[in-house]
């Protein structure tokens, strides 16, 4: 077998890329132009393994906040060897103290302007929470993105909300999922932050989700999503999405979206033309808006589990820089892959 024949036949038995795998390459290329520092506030196995990965396939340089000798041990103890003392940030250290004051002033600060009672000791009883230090440290410039969330008591989002914010005509930030089955891939929205949106809330969300399918190199097509398709039904329910149907095509002409449909309208061809013959999806929506939370919780983990795809994220949408929640299940490729995903929303 020639040289050209054996790298033809390794192709075809690793099979085509998929779309994980095209969005860790893409991570890969940011990171080797201009090294992407991402922080990890938790001490855990699931991390540091990952955070080996990370740092093996050149996805991103991490920087693991907590006690340096309890990480030195968890590495030692899993044979862990690339992970090294400049990878570690002891922020309790008393060589760290000052910059900790700093960052607790500073903080201390952006609440009062924020109109929240704090005071100095409040603020610095935080800023030693590895989390809001780490959210700290995103905001400052000294590290691009943030992912925590494997334990309940480091779920980033008060964080994210205090320090990052959210960018100017955001309100509000919204959770997303991605899913994927060879290669079919659709974006779930709203999966994990807004309760009850509104009409106006509902319109952000899917223009923020399909800017975000733009960035990772799909043409979003969305679906607004109800329990009704072309006035089927009657309802306030209804209305709120039509209604911010109306409002993300008043923003956003461009955009291809049709709304309010049923997700058979929306997904499957044979179906669309029968309820909705002139709906410009045509049945091939990849971005799904749902009118609520428990809707948009309730479909993906179904699609996930009874569906067979591979569900990636959640993934938080609409911050001024990335911070990311990880499941309290999540595997060390869940890890791997949210973490090429935040080096993404860098660029």
């Amino acid at each position: 077998m020639s040289l050209k024949d054996h790298f033809h036949h390794l192709k075809k038995k690793m099979g085509p890329k998929t779309f994980i795998d095209k969005l860790i390459d893409k991570a890969i290329v940011s990171n080797t132009r201009s090294g992407k520092v991402i922080v990890f506030p938790e001490n855990d196995t699931t991390i540091l393994k990952a955070c080996s990965i990370i740092l093996k396939k050149g996805i991103a340089i991490p920087l693991i906040i907590g006690e340096r000798a309890e990480l030195n041990n968890i590495l030692s103890r899993n044979g862990i060897f690339n992970i090294k003392d400049q990878h570690i940030l002891d922020h309790l250290d008393d060589k760290n103290r000052p910059q900790l004051e700093l960052y607790a002033k500073e903080f201390y600060e952006m609440r009062k302007k924020d109109g929240k009672d704090m005071t100095i000791e409040e603020a610095r009883d935080l800023m030693c929470k590895p989390h809001y230090y780490g959210a700290m440290l995103v905001h400052k410039g000294v590290a691009d993105g943030m992912i925590s969330g494997i334990h309940s008591q480091t779920k980033p989002y008060a964080p994210a909300f205090q320090i990052i914010k959210t960018k100017p005509g955001i309100q509000k930030a919204s959770g997303l999922i991605i899913l994927q089955r060879e290669d079919t891939v659709y974006f779930f929205a709203d999966s994990g932050l807004t309760i009850n949106p509104t009409a106006e809330e509902l319109a952000m969300i899917a223009l923020t989700t399909a800017s975000t399918a733009l960035r990772f190199g799909i043409e979003p097509k969305v679906a607004m999503l109800s329990f009704s398709t072309r006035d089927s039904a009657k309802h306030e329910f209804v209305d709120k999405v039509k209604k911010a149907t109306q409002i993300v095509r008043e923003k956003s002409p461009e955009l291809l979206i049709d709304g309010e449909m049923q997700v058979d309208a929306a997904i499957v061809p044979e179906i669309a033309m029968i309820k909705c013959q002139d709906s410009p999806l045509h049945g091939d929506a990849n971005v799904l808006i749902f009118p609520d939370l428990n809707s948009g919780n309730i479909s993906y983990k179904l699609v996930q589990r009874l569906g067979g795809f591979k569900a990636i994220g959640p993934i938080m949408q609409g911050l001024n820089k990335p911070i990311n929640d990880l499941s309290r299940g999540a595997s060390v490729d869940d890890v791997v892959e949210l973490a090429a995903i935040t080096v993404i929303q860098t660029i």
